[in-house]
C-alpha cells in the first residue's frame, strides 16, 4: 500500500517539490509546462528541507511530484512516464514505440546518468575533507565519455532536435544537464569540443519555457 505517500487533500493541483537548479527537477517542470498541467512549485532543498521532504518521500530526493489524489511520485523517469500517459500518445514527449522510442530513452538515460555523475563529483569535492582522487577521476571519465557519445549522436542527426523541429524528453534532459554541469563544474566542459550539444542547448535555452523555468546552481551551505 502507498497510504504512507498520501496525506494531502484531494482535488488540489499537483505539487512539484525541488529547486530548479536540479536538472532533474527542471526537466519535469518544463514537461509540466509544455503539457499545460497546472502545478504548485515548492522549491524545497534536500538538505535544508530534508525533514518535510521526508514526510512525503522517504528517499528525501527531488523531484517529488504530489498528484491531485495525494500520491507522491518519485524520480524524474517515473514522473515523466506518468505525465506522458496523462498527456496521451499524440502529445507524449517520448515516441510511442520502435527505434525512435529506444533511441530517445537511451539518450535521456545517458543524460541523466551524466547528471548523476556530475552531482556525485560535486559532493565528493564539497562534502569530504579529503576527496578521493580515484573517485573523482572515475566521475570525470564517465562525464567525458558520455558527453563524447551524446555529441556523436546529435552530430549525426542533422535535425534541430532528436525528433525533428520540437524538443522531446531526451533533448530537454540533455539541455538541463549541460547547464547544470557548466554551473556546478565551471570550466569542466569546453563548448567548442561539443558543438552539436552546445547548439542544442542554445536552442532549448532560447525557448520561453526554458527561460522561465531556471535557477542558477545554488550549492548547499
Amino acid at each position: 500500500s502507498f497510504d504512507s505517500f498520501r496525506g494531502h487533500r484531494r482535488g488540489r493541483r499537483m505539487i512539484l517539490i525541488g529547486q530548479y537548479d536540479s536538472p532533474f527537477v527542471r526537466r519535469v517542470a518544463i514537461a509540466l509546462r509544455l503539457y499545460g498541467f497546472d502545478y504548485e512549485h515548492r522549491p524545497w532543498s534536500v538538505f535544508g528541507d530534508a525533514g518535510r521532504l521526508g514526510a512525503v518521500n522517504p528517499l528525501r530526493r527531488v523531484p517529488t511530484l504530489i498528484l491531485d489524489d495525494g500520491v507522491a511520485l518519485v524520480d524524474s523517469v517515473t514522473i515523466l512516464d506518468w505525465l506522458d500517459h496523462e498527456a496521451g500518445p499524440a502529445r507524449a514527449l517520448f515516441p510511442a514505440g520502435g527505434t525512435a522510442r529506444r533511441d530517445a530513452l537511451l539518450i535521456a538515460a545517458l543524460a541523466c546518468g551524466l547528471g548523476d555523475k556530475a552531482v556525485s563529483l560535486f559532493y565528493e569535492m564539497r562534502l569530504h575533507d579529503v576527496a578521493s582522487d580515484v573517485w573523482m577521476a572515475r566521475c570525470r571519465a564517465q562525464i567525458e565519455g558520455t558527453l563524447a557519445l551524446l555529441e556523436s549522436e546529435y552530430a549525426a542527426g542533422g535535425a534541430p532536435f532528436l525528433r525533428g523541429e520540437a524538443p522531446g524528453h531526451a533533448d530537454i534532459a540533455v539541455a538541463c544537464v549541460l547547464r547544470f554541469v557548466s554551473e556546478a563544474h565551471p570550466g569542466a566542459v569546453d563548448p567548442a569540443a561539443i558543438p552539436s550539444l552546445s547548439a542544442l542547448a542554445a536552442r532549448c535555452e532560447a525557448m520561453p519555457v526554458f527561460r522561465e523555468i531556471v535557477h542558477p546552481f545554488n550549492p548547499p551551505a
